[in-house]
């Protein structure tokens, strides 16, 4: 009997050690809101393990869903937390606008593409992020020198709006699988750091431009190289893009010869097609991710070298 109740005690106290382990070591994922324009929008914040009442400053990454999805959908997708828990960064998934109609589907006004609302409308999500960034650098220890945004299709797209209207705020972008759409003449006050992702088999975005075969959209996308050279004119780079690095899986591009701190680079890959490189496949019948690299790796290490003037 007394063996018994040394055995239960013993198991209990394990038990609880690693309870206390798994509460000290659990990141927190806060969901909020905020007022932009009349609208009520969505946000999903993930913070390291330890670091919410931290004393430490840190980085933050704006994650963009693609259209269609949600912040929570892209979490999965992209698996930017686990990133974030390993490297000690802030990310947060905002959610783009609802479109009506049965299936509601979330899209952001990223100039000329996507969604009902979210173009028809001119839903103001430049106003959305830049006033995410000062509801969060106000709330949290985040530094504002350090805010970057990345995002897959349309959240690319829109990737590329901010690059054009809010360089004041966010320190560099990294789209994946989306084109420039922005419609009026790109004047931003500073060509920030640039690192494209896009894959030869994207049917959705064509990595040549044109109309898509995959997806429901319908729209026109300019071609990555026509997006790129948009930045590159105004930053002083080099005419043509030069070939860095070639392997069986991907080659690295990158403008030479840029002005004014900006930095532009492209990976294109062989496999892959409409999908996050090195994620997860989120739904039935989605390309399947590029294994070329991990988007967050390459991404992150672009980014964290990269700040504000």
């Amino acid at each position: 009997m007394d063996k018994l109740i040394l055995g239960m005690l013993l198991a209990c106290a394990l038990l609880a050690t690693k309870e206390g382990r798994g509460q000290r070591s659990a990141s927190t994922d806060i969901r909020d809101t905020l007022h932009q324009n009349g609208q009520t929008r969505t946000y999903r914040l993930h913070v390291p393990a330890g670091l919410l009442d931290s004393t430490k400053v840190l980085p933050l990454v704006i994650a963009l869903h693609g259209g269609g999805g949600s912040g929570q959908q892209f979490a999965t997708q992209s698996k930017w937390s686990e990133k974030a828990d390993r490297e000690g960064f802030m990310v947060v998934y905002p959610d783009g606008w609802q479109n009506p109609g049965v299936l509601g589907l979330r899209t952001w006004n990223a100039g000329g593409c996507c969604g009902q609302i979210a173009s028809v409308q001119h839903t103001d999500d430049v106003g959305f992020i830049r006033k995410l960034i000062d509801k969060l650098v106000t709330q949290y220890r985040i530094d504002a020198r350090r805010v970057y945004a990345t995002g897959h299709s349309n959240g690319a797209m829109l990737c590329y709006r901010l690059a054009c209207e809010l360089s004041d705020k966010v320190a560099a972008i990294a789209p994946n699988a989306g084109t420039m759409q922005v419609q009026t003449p790109c004047n931003p006050e500073r060509v920030m750091p640039i690192l494209h992702i896009h894959s030869k088999q994207d049917q959705n975005v064509p990595y040549r431009g044109g109309v898509g075969t995959k997806g429901i959209s319908g729209h026109w996308n300019p071609s990555v190289d026509s997006t790129l050279a948009v930045f590159a004119n105004l930053a002083g780079c080099s005419a043509q893009k030069q070939s860095v690095q070639s392997t069986d899986s991907y080659v690295h591009y990158q403008w030479l010869a840029c002005q004014k701190g900006a930095d532009i680079q492209y990976y294109l890959t062989n496999d892959g097609g409409h999908s996050w490189p090195g994620g997860i496949q989120t739904r039935f019948a989605s390309d399947m991710p590029s294994q070329a690299f991990v988007n967050n790796d390459l991404i992150w290490r672009f980014f964290k070298t990269r700040s504000l003037p």
